[in-house]
This record gives C-alpha cells, sequence and structure tokens, in this order.
C-alpha cells in the first residue's frame, strides 16, 4: 500500500481509535507455493493495550494448514470509501473537466505473526474476549469449557491470537489538495449524501483542520 506523507496516519493514536469502531476486515494467509493467498474475511477484536487482535474460525476452514506453515499473516480493514468525481478536485485555476477523479479511504493493515488457539480454557477467553467486545452489553451466555451452553461446540473452532508486528495506515481525504478544493469536496459530499460520504467527510474535516 503505497502510503504518501499526506495521508499517513499525524500518530498512532489516529489509526488506533479508527480500528477500535473498524473490526471486520480480511485475514491474508500465504498460501502453498505456486498458489494464490488465502483471503479470509473474518469479525475480530483488537486490543491496543496488548497489541494483538483475536479471532476464531471454524476448525474445517482450508487455511489451517497454510497458516501452520507460516504464521506471518496480514490483516487489512478498508471502510469510509467514496468516489470523488474529477471536477470535485479541480483547482480553482483550472477547467472543472480537467479535475482528476480519485478514491478516498481509510486502511489499517496489521502484519501479524498468528499464534493457533486449541486448549478448550484458551478458546473459551478468546471467545469472551470477542464478546466482551461485540456486545459489552451482555445479553450471551459466556463460554467455559465443558459447560452448557457453547462447551461442547469449543471443538468445533479454533481460535486464533494475532501478535501485531508492523502496522501500516492511510487516511486518503484530499491532504494535497488546497484548502479551497478541501471545502469544496466536504460541500460536495454533504450534498450528495450517499453511503459512507459522511464519515468519509468527517475524515476530510478532522484531518485539513488538525
Amino acid at each position: 500500500m503505497l502510503i504518501h506523507p499526506w495521508d499517513a496516519p499525524r500518530e498512532d493514536a489516529e489509526w488506533q481509535r479508527w480500528l477500535s469502531s473498524h473490526d471486520f476486515g480480511q485475514l491474508a494467509v500465504n498460501g502453498p507455493p505456486g498458489e494464490p493467498p488465502f483471503v479470509q474475511p473474518l469479525h475480530f477484536a483488537y486490543d491496543a493495550g496488548c497489541g494483538e487482535a483475536v479471532t476464531h474460525l471454524a476448525r474445517p476452514n482450508p487455511l489451517w494448514a497454510a497458516l501452520e506453515a507460516n504464521p506471518q499473516v496480514l490483516l487489512s480493514v478498508v471502510d469510509d470509501y467514496v468516489y470523488v468525481p474529477g471536477p470535485w478536485q479541480a483547482e480553482p485555476d483550472t477547467p472543472p473537466e480537467y479535475g482528476v477523479p480519485t478514491s478516498f479511504y481509510a486502511a489499517v493493515q496489521l502484519r501479524c505473526t498468528a499464534h493457533v488457539v486449541d486448549d478448550p480454557r484458551e478458546k473459551a477467553e478468546l471467545l469472551n474476549r470477542q464478546l466482551g467486545h461485540f456486545q459489552p452489553e451482555g445479553g450471551s451466555a459466556r463460554a467455559a469449557a465443558g459447560e452448557a451452553p457453547y462447551g461442547r461446540l469449543l471443538s468445533g473452532i479454533r481460535g486464533l491470537r494475532l501478535e501485531v508486528t508492523g502496522v501500516r495506515a492511510k487516511f486518503k481525504y484530499a491532504g494535497k489538495r488546497s484548502a479551497q478544493v478541501q471545502d469544496r469536496i466536504a460541500s460536495a459530499l454533504a450534498d450528495r449524501d450517499g453511503p459512507r460520504d459522511a464519515p468519509a467527510r468527517e475524515h476530510l474535516l478532522r484531518r485539513s483542520t488538525g
């Protein structure tokens, strides 16, 4: 992922805050020689305090052998993306039709070392960590090895602790454009009011005034 200086996070807290509320991504695992990588969509819970993300997958998932052969993986998250028409990006001294269309998006890529969790008690603890993230209000029973209602289901899954070893993050929101163009794009996003236009506009305004 190319990251220009104007698209880079201002500080680690910027991508960490964003990742705390964007918890669905794609886990890329190296495939066998000559084969493409495995890419698994999944929910995960990221813990900035201990520098890891936790998740689980069904035991029959075909990526396990590849993951055990090479535990170096990439967890990729992309959201708040919109298409920006060319005229929105034209500088004041440029004809609108000369403006260059582009995409805005936020992206975080976590390079990780994967640790497979098979011990039933550890799997239950991992599931409860995920449940605490996704359902802080409660409402579901806690998982416990050998206990109803989830104990008998633990054998059907394997847990994953993804130890973060590197981070690449990008917030591509007109960072190199003039203030006048940024204001025009912000106004146009508000007028269009399409899917994800509001969060994209928030990113643009936050980063242009931050």
